[in-house]
């Protein structure tokens, strides 16, 4: 990762060492991204962790990258098994990571990448995976920067109470409609400022914050970095924000579609830029996109229904997928226009494509690999760009997005297109964790069914 930073906000190894010297840090939480997006590690002793992971790392568990989404461990996986003893991985510090977590007391965090004893890198690991379509793009003398922007609903149940009630029946922060209301916003807004500041201090650029559609739901935008930077902090900011609500005795989602009405999304932007931050998708004097960016949207385009696995994760994620819902259904590009999958917006130095795909539960470090390995493999093949939606995307023919999780999964796991991209190890490792999902969800009773059949059948 570059050590170039946006700001100064985040610390340096030294600086944190001073800190723990001076008292002032006391807990040093080293943490990994999982293949469900969520921050996992240890909380260390800080003088421990000065002494003896600054110079060895630490290490966890391999089940980590091979559990389902409450911490299960499952069948299926390559890398690990009862079999295989569940061993160790190595947790490798980036050092580029350390940041103040000010609404933890004494609290900093370094962000890991995640190795085999033997040095070779867990090619399956999100991070990991991001990693090495950067270092394409690095080799071709490219950098990505990209912003994420995340959705979530604000409850004024707590978390514990929102269990206890099985999520049902919960009061959400606001009873209407107040995208873009002052005055709706205003009545979150001891948590909203507090989410705002905190992560600010906590080195993330912080935009804005408004409200949304769903009752409850806002948005809080950060500034687009470097690509690895916008995954690393993405997965601070969501497990902040969690953290945060929970010690107001609120709580929030992120789910993709909590209910009927609006989903979460996550709209991912993205652009190329040369060395030096030179321009590569657009021509500054025709004023237009460049030849590369309309093979870079081509590829996204071309990729997005094999890759959609990476952006929509989940059974629930598919719930989004709704014909005037604001979540695409059809794979097309417009120019400012909400209803494609994909979004063209700026120009000169702000070009950039934003896809709409992703819903509130994505892995960024994955979504953001899709989107390169795709816009990549349009530069490859030097594909054309195909005709632009003008108008409703929703009504206009073109091909549909998958609608469920099952036939995402088939299309990556059968895709050569991913497999070329990704390599084996991981696409089989993907598509196993859609397996597990897809065989819990078949399993379960639904309220939908007790509601329906009850009585009624």
């Amino acid at each position: 990762m570059s050590s170039v930073r946006r700001n100064d906000r985040m610390l340096t190894l030294e600086q944190l060492r001073g800190r723990i010297e001076a008292g002032e840090v006391d807990t040093v939480i080293v943490a990994f991204t999982d293949m469900q997006g969520r921050l996992q590690g240890k909380r260390l002793h800080a003088r421990y962790f000065l002494d003896e992971v600054v110079g060895h790392g630490t290490e966890g568990c391999n089940y980590l990258l091979a559990a389902d989404v409450e911490m299960n461990t499952v069948s299926g996986y390559e890398m690990t098994s009862w079999e295989k003893g569940y061993g160790d991985m190595a947790f490798r510090p980036d050092f580029d990571t350390i940041r103040l977590l000010p609404h933890l007391p004494g609290t900093s965090m370094v962000q890991c990448d995640l190795a085999w004893m033997d040095d070779t890198w867990v090619e399956q690991s999100p991070r990991r995976i991001l990693a090495t379509q950067l270092e394409r793009a690095a080799a071709d003398g490219l950098v990505a920067v990209a912003g994420t922007e995340l959705e979530f609903i604000v409850f004024n149940d707590s978390f514990e109470q929102a269990w206890d009630l099985r999520y049902h029946g919960l009061t959400p922060a606001n009873q209407y409609n107040v995208d873009y209301s002052v005055l709706g916003t205003s009545r979150v807004e001891p948590l909203l400022r507090d989410i705002r500041n905190s992560m600010y201090a906590a080195g993330l650029d912080v935009e804005s914050a408004k409200g949304e559609c769903n009752p409850g739901q806002m948005e809080i935008g950060f500034l687009y970095d470097e690509a690895m930077r916008t995954a690393d902090n993405h997965a601070v900011y969501k497990t902040a924000a969690k953290e945060i609500a929970a010690l107001h005795g609120q709580s929030l989602t992120f789910m993709a579609k909590y209910n009927e009405r609006e989903g979460n999304s996550c709209h991912i932007h993205l652009s190329l830029r040369g060395s030096g931050g030179s321009l590569v998708f657009w021509d500054e004097e025709r004023g237009a996109r460049t030849p590369m960016y309309d093979q870079f949207i081509a590829g996204v385009l071309a990729t997005m229904a094999d890759f959609t696995l990476l952006y929509a994760p989940n059974v629930n994620s598919y719930k989004r997928y709704a014909d005037g819902s604001f979540a695409p259904t059809t794979i097309g590009w417009g120019t400012d226009n909400r209803t494609c999958a994909v979004r063209l917006v700026g120009h000169g130095a702000s070009a950039r494509l934003e896809n709409r795909l992703p819903g509130g539960d994505v892995n960024p470090y994955l979504a953001l690999a899709a989107m390169l390995a795709g816009g990549f493999h349009g530069i490859d093949h030097e594909l054309e760009l195909p005709a632009e939606v003008v108008g409703n995307a929703y009504t206009s023919g073109l091909p549909h997005v998958p609608t469920t999780l099952q036939q995402a999964r088939d299309a990556f796991h059968h895709s050569d297109l991913a497999r070329k991209a990704f390599g084996d190890t991981v696409v089989d490792h993907y598509t196993n964790m859609a397996d597990v999902e897809l065989a819990a969800f078949n399993a379960a009773v639904t309220d939908w069914e007790l509601h329906r059949g009850f009585e009624r059948m």
